[in-house]
């Protein structure tokens, strides 16, 4: 029996055929009439991908931008707002992903936070490696780590989340969201610096990559990066150390890019654009 996995109302995209290999009525997202994307961030920007979104994360991320609005997770129904979502079994996802590969030879796995399902992942990477030979790489906070899961991994695609992302009682209030429950929890659980260093090992020791990526809002992310983080950590390049601009549009990036930017040039590391949004804006599924 296959083990059952949950999903973002997304679930396998962007996708032009159903699991039987027949085709959709719609066109997907990106509205082009193949299936798949590109990659819209981090070492793999521009390659073609199709995505597979976990529902669920541990976090709930609220940055305040320059300006002193506030940009919440960009992708809320997989965090925030989980009721829509896809009950579906590993094997289910493995044949949804083998009708619509074509020529696609990388796939995502992304969330909310995919190793909130450990399990279930473990099953999916193995089998989409074993079945499907294709490149895998995973979208993490980086707060979890699980031996099992990362076996069948080839990009470990980072995201540390700084303390500009925590809840705090003023950002929910602007929000209209409620400070009790899982929110209240996000400052203790966002950075673990044991499993980070995992990754890094487990990097190091193999032909498997990783990119530490931070997003950046205000001038002080860069001191708590190299001081909360990098000085704490052994073993990393600074070609895997990535910055991207806050914003889950364009007007909210605007701010943040000339940032970013300075910063990464400044230290070293590199910068790394949001594709998918200069060329489709922030709607989901593409």
């Amino acid at each position: 029996m296959s083990t059952k996995i949950v999903l973002a109302n997304e679930g396998v995209f962007p996708i032009t055929k159903d699991i039987n290999g027949a085709a959709l009525s719609q066109l997907p997202a990106t509205a082009i009439p193949v299936a798949g994307t590109i990659q819209g961030e981090g070492k793999l920007a521009g390659v073609p991908s199709l995505f597979i979104r976990f529902s669920s994360c541990n976090l709930r991320c609220i940055w305040q931008l320059p300006d002193g609005s506030y940009s919440r997770c960009d992708t809320p129904y997989a965090s925030f707002d989980t009721q829509q979502v896809v009950h579906t079994t590993v094997k289910e996802v493995i044949q949804l992903v083998k009708k619509n590969l074509g020529s696609i030879r990388h796939v995502v796995i992304t969330g909310g936070e995919p190793l909130m399902q450990k399990d279930a992942l473990a099953e999916l990477a193995c089998g989409l490696k074993n079945e499907l030979n294709v490149h895998l790489t995973i979208e993490t906070n980086g707060s979890m780590f699980n031996k099992d899961v990362a076996e069948n991994i080839d990009l470990f695609s980072i995201s540390p989340k700084l303390a500009n992302s925590e809840p705090n009682p003023e950002k929910l209030k602007a929000l209209g969201l409620n400070p009790s429950g899982p929110l209240s929890y996000h400052a203790q659980r966002r950075y673990n610096s044991k499993a980070l260093q995992s990754y890094i090992n487990l990097c190091n020791e193999s032909d498997k990559e990783m990119q530490l990526k931070f997003v950046v809002g205000k001038p002080e992310d860069e001191q708590e990066i190299i001081n909360d983080f990098l000085n704490q950590l052994n073993g990393w390049k600074p070609s895997d150390i990535m910055l991207m601009p806050l914003g889950a549009n364009e007007e909210e990036l605007k701010q943040t890019t000339p940032l970013t930017l300075e910063m990464a040039i400044r230290n070293g590391w590199r910068f790394t654009p949001r594709v998918h949004i200069d060329i489709f804006g922030c709607k989901p599924g593409v």
